[in-house]
């Protein structure tokens, strides 16, 4: 087992769930986690991700996470030095518990965006992807369009009765869903409209992983295309 670094505030308590929380329970450490759930990024990549944190908090819960062994750190010998975080297998099992948290938050905390709040719609795939449950196999892309940055690409492979991000797209997926930032906003959000998605492909498996990363409710259906 993992010792607990010095600079703590532990519960105290010979607990399972206290136990966790003395290990993930700080601000932003799941956040990191889930950022981290379609592989390794650097630094720079999670200022991004994480617009909330200050330079000196990430580095400092980087490198406490390190030490918790729930990181590996490597260094790259480039100019300018590239230094990439990626999961452990022990933070891995934790994706499913965080879309457990994102479920509740759908549930008993969501609702239209508020001043100051980052829209993006990869944080959400990225929360809820670990609760994804499929018999199906096979790949589907989640494709944000944007006029003036183009278009993200999010690939979510169904294997093993569960979904998980990849960065492989060196092959066709079975099915995508599409649509601009307000389309995906509208689908994920309160109302789960998702009249303004498209679909390419298989349909029926477009439809179940849309279910499982949304709030649910009443369906409005997306746009079949192709």
């Amino acid at each position: 087992m993992t010792a607990l670094s010095s600079k703590r505030h532990p519960y105290n308590q010979w607990s399972p769930d206290a136990r966790a929380l003395d290990r993930v329970g700080d601000k932003w450490t799941l956040l990191i986690i889930r950022d981290l759930a379609d592989g390794p990024r650097r630094f720079v990549d999670l200022q991004r991700t994480l617009p909330g944190i200050s330079t000196e908090q990430l580095r400092s819960r980087l490198n406490r996470m390190v030490d918790d062994e729930l990181l590996t750190r490597s260094r790259y010998r480039e100019v300018p030095p590239r230094v990439d975080y990626e999961l452990t297998e022990e933070a891995r099992a934790l994706l499913p518990a965080i879309a457990a948290i994102a479920r509740w938050g759908y549930q008993h905390a969501w609702g239209d965006v508020l001043a100051g709040e980052h829209v993006d719609i990869g944080a959400i795939l990225r929360a809820t992807v670990g609760g994804i449950v499929s018999e199906r196999t096979g790949d589907i892309d989640c494709v944000i369009l944007d006029d003036v940055h183009g278009e993200a690409r999010w690939r979510i492979a169904l294997s093993d009765g569960q979904g998980r991000l990849i960065r492989d797209f060196d092959h066709e997926p079975a099915s995508a869903l599409i649509g601009n930032e307000a389309a995906w906003r509208a689908a994920l959000g309160p109302d789960a409209n998702r009249s303004a998605l498209q679909i390419a492909g298989d349909r029926d498996m477009a439809l179940e992983v849309l279910e499982q990363v949304s709030v649910g409710g009443p369906v409005q259906s997306p746009t079949t295309t192709g």
